[in-house]
């Protein structure tokens, strides 16, 4: 089994201190998929922290779908995210980052439904206009990242609802910290993904634009986690041929 380094954990946000250093471990290759997790009793002894702790770090990992448990057996590796994954952001705030996702996907699905419903032909036009600003910018191969923000707060200010685009300032600092993850990640990716962004974004605008609240509801959930699984697993969507090497 393979060996990490583990040096012991600061006694604040220990569970994703933990985390962290799991996933660094997963992501340079000295775990990889498939590969047997020491038990909570040796990670607990290795970072000086509870059982609890770890239990919570392990449980993360579990949701965002890095290692799966075997009731009897042990915890393994389930996916490999991208080498730069943890060169792009501190290991123990991706964490952080990642659980951000669950208010934004309950929060934005419900903005695109209701943007379908009382969007205007103004907001149609800002919407549409992001999207061609985006596509611009990823064709320049740049990140694009205020493009991409200008989208979703488009998208906000057409529910019709002050208080959308201002809980999605709440949310602002891990929104745009996992956007520039992702649009970096989908940069060095094929070509096919980087326009799978903008396909994406112009489903859930035709959504929009034809009144379609529970589709547009629909794309906007699937393109959020969408994206938060691009961050998790360095071949999500990857377009492969017979030999298993990318067809771009």
């Amino acid at each position: 089994m393979a060996q990490i380094d583990l040096t012991p954990a600061r006694k604040e946000r220990l569970a994703d201190t933990v985390y962290g250093a799991i996933l660094s471990g997963i992501t340079s290759g000295k775990f990889a998929p498939g590969d047997k997790l020491p038990s909570e009793a040796e990670f607990s002894l290795a970072f000086d922290v509870s059982r609890p702790v770890v239990r919570e770090a392990l449980l993360r990992l579990s949701t965002d779908g890095l290692i799966q448990s075997r009731r009897g057996i042990g915890t393994f590796v389930s996916t490999r995210p991208s080498t730069r994954l943890t060169e792009l952001a501190d290991a123990a705030s991706l964490s952080g980052f990642l659980r951000a996702f669950e208010p934004r996907i309950v929060l934005e699905t419900e903005a695109a439904r209701l943007a379908a419903m009382r969007r205007s032909r103004a907001d149609l036009g800002t919407i549409r206009q992001t999207i061609d600003d985006l596509s611009k910018a990823i064709e320049a191969n740049e990140l694009g990242q205020e493009q991409d923000i200008a989208f979703h707060n488009a998208i906000a200010h057409a529910a019709g609802n002050e208080y959308f685009p201002a809980l999605l300032e709440d949310l602002r600092m891990p929104v745009t910290e996992t956007m520039n993850i992702g649009l970096e990640l989908a940069r060095e990716r094929s070509t096919a993904r980087r326009r799978r962004i903008i396909e994406e974004h112009t489903r859930i605008f035709n959504a929009i634009a034809a009144e379609d609240a529970d589709a547009a509801g629909s794309y906007m959930k699937y393109h959020l986690l969408q994206a938060r699984s691009a961050l998790l697993d360095a071949s999500h969507l990857e377009p492969t041929n017979e030999l298993g090497e990318d067809s771009e």
